[in-house]
């Protein structure tokens, strides 16, 4: 029999192609494989050089650290959900001067849940606070 006969069919698959893509294809895989892998989210404070706090607005200040544990102006909060938080504020809100706009600055630790940060501003905006920033972190050279 030669391969050039009228007769002749080709009854085998060529599997070279499909096995040399087939092995481009774990090698991408297990390059890429370990970038993937970066499940934890994680958020930095942005760094600034010359950051100086606002001493002339008057605002409310929440400090949230690793543990969870919260302090509003300073005032440590034993137990904290929404609720409590938005009393909070309003209570805050009503012995500022008629007119004054309010503010709430967050000082978050970097290790902190993102839970509890999302909690403080949940009850900042059912308090009816619109304004909210979030405080760098003093960069520091040695």
């Amino acid at each position: 029999m030669s391969m050039g006969a009228v007769g002749d069919q080709f009854t085998d698959i060529n599997v070279t192609p499909l096995t040399d893509v087939f092995l481009v294809l774990l090698v991408i895989m297990i390059l890429i494989a370990p970038l993937i892998d970066k499940s934890d989210l994680k958020i930095k404070p942005p760094e600034t050089k010359n950051a100086k706090k606002d001493e002339a607005t008057k605002g409310i200040s929440f400090d949230i650290d690793k543990d969870g544990q919260l302090a509003i102006n300073g005032k440590y909060i034993r137990d904290h959900d929404v609720n409590i938080i938005t009393a909070l504020i309003k209570e805050i809100k009503d012995k500022a001067p008629p007119g004054a706009d309010l503010h709430v600055t967050l000082n978050a630790d970097g290790d902190a849940k993102q839970k509890d940060v999302v909690e403080v501003m949940s009850a900042a905006a059912a308090a009816g606070i619109t304004k909210m920033r979030v405080a760098t972190q003093q960069q520091t050279n040695y």
